[in-house]
């Protein structure tokens, strides 16, 4: 987009941005120093949230492990905010054999602190961006039951539930669906 319009619009996300307290967002590829900001967020989730059914923090060496199996085509993003960063956001292989090689689920997490703010959006709007560009044909999102935050975020960006598997993870002593979404890239 070009012309008064886009500079009109980018005014507009900025404003927004400052009005909820938040400066400029970065999104860009995850580097191994983002490593240690990562798993914080992760384990912040996995200890209070059903966003994972993960129960135990993880530790650097689990997480250095998943940060290496995502090469170029499953990519992890950061946010970054004031220099710090406030969420991540990958695409990771949806099953193993090579006829899904172009579908893959989406994951996002932002750290507590930085929830509201408009960092998810921006997250998951650049990993479905980083798909397209990759030419994957379709997203999956698996949502737990209790996350309706993250189901809304997911259908706002046109992923429409396909399915929920009924009882399939046990956390915080209760059984949990999980519902599952996909947008079709092509």
């Amino acid at each position: 987009m070009q012309g008064p319009l886009c500079g009109l619009l980018s005014l507009t996300i900025l404003w927004h941005l400052f009005s909820k307290g938040i400066g400029v967002i970065n999104i860009r590829r995850a580097e191994l120093t983002d490593l240690e900001a990562m798993t914080e967020i992760y384990n912040e989730a996995i200890l209070t949230s059903t966003a994972t059914f993960d129960l135990a923090p993880q530790t650097r060496e689990q997480r250095l492990n998943w940060f290496e199996s995502h090469e170029e085509r499953f990519p992890i993003l950061v946010a970054e905010c004031d220099g710090e960063v406030a969420g991540w956001a990958c695409l990771s292989r949806w099953r193993p054999r090579k006829a899904y090689e172009r579908t893959a689920e989406t994951s996002f997490y932002v750290k507590g602190t930085q929830r509201g703010k408009g960092i998810g959006r921006q997250l998951k709007q650049a990993i479905i961006d980083e798909a397209r560009r990759l030419n994957f044909h379709t997203l999956i999102a698996g949502v737990a039951q209790g996350n309706e935050v993250s189901l809304h975020l997911n259908q706002s960006f046109g992923f429409e539930v396909v399915g929920t598997f009924r009882e399939v993870g046990n956390k915080f002593d209760q059984w949990l669906d999980v519902t599952y979404l996909q947008l079709m890239l092509d």
